[in-house]
């Protein structure tokens, strides 16, 4: 029977706590085997890139007044393709590591959607590391995420209708991927598979006032609508408390001014 996180309810001020830090938008993954045959029988593509746009978090619903006390929240936490795109194409197995609470903390997940769900009422930080293909890199990439449960405005009422949802996104770049694995995802929508050579002819890295120039890529821009996001959320939260006080005190002097 599942384990409930024997941490405390994550209580820190919503402004300073706005989830999980954003992490870079292009991970670089290189292989680390120093195997010669290998090498020589499965030819590195040194012109390309495969870049592969992932997101990761966590839905968490709340299970009403009812629920036990160490149950009150049923959650999910995953890794997915950023358009729900299946993995399974670049990542072979998912291990979850989990709070020492648990039963069985460590979780290993062999085949999409490579996803877990669990009961419980603590939040903490969760650990997963992707293990890819063979072909693909002999590097495992770890995630760090901090299980959410509760929204931000800690004032607000819970609802079993409305998830809390905490996500993350990034993109995993294969410099110079094998034969084998180009082969395998060319076509396979999970992937974006970039011309490293192409890109040096034809973009304006080289221009004397690039470093001035604005990037415009959706990666950029969704970093960059998350984090706003996250901010207006903590402000408002700020607000709504400062709201409280106030009203708080008008109660307060209401009846002397009765008088």
């Amino acid at each position: 029977m599942p384990q409930s996180s024997s941490t405390k309810k994550h209580d820190q001020d919503p402004t300073d706590s706005t989830g999980p830090t954003l992490k870079s938008q292009r991970t670089k993954m290189v292989n680390t085997s120093d195997d010669s045959e290998k090498k020589s029988s499965d030819k590195k593509l040194k012109e390309l890139e495969v870049g592969v746009p992932i997101v990761y978090g966590n839905v968490a619903f709340w299970l009403g007044k009812k629920a036990s006390e160490f149950q009150s929240h049923k959650w999910t936490i995953y890794v997915r393709g950023a358009t729900n795109e299946d993995l399974g194409v670049v990542v072979k197995r998912v291990v979850f590591q989990l709070h020492s609470s648990f039963n069985n903390p460590t979780r290993v997940v062999d085949n999409p959607p490579f996803e877990l769900s669990e009961s419980g009422w603590g939040e903490f930080e969760i650990v997963m590391t992707l293990h890819f293909h063979t072909d693909v890199c002999d590097k495992p990439l770890h995630l760090y995420h901090h299980l959410k449960l509760y929204p931000e405005d800690e004032s607000g009422a819970l609802s079993t209708k409305k998830p809390v949802v905490v996500e993350s996104y990034d993109e995993i770049v294969f410099a110079e991927p094998s034969e084998s694995f180009f082969a395998r995802v060319q076509n396979n929508p999970a992937v974006n598979v970039e011309d490293v050579d192409q890109r040096k002819r034809g973009d304006t890295k080289d221009h004397p006032l690039s470093q001035w120039f604005t990037n415009f890529s959706e990666a950029d821009e969704l970093l960059k609508l998350t984090a706003a996001r996250q901010q207006v959320q903590g402000h408002i939260a700020r607000l709504r408390r400062q709201l409280s006080t106030v009203d708080g005190q008008h109660q307060q002097l209401k009846p002397a001014s009765d008088l």
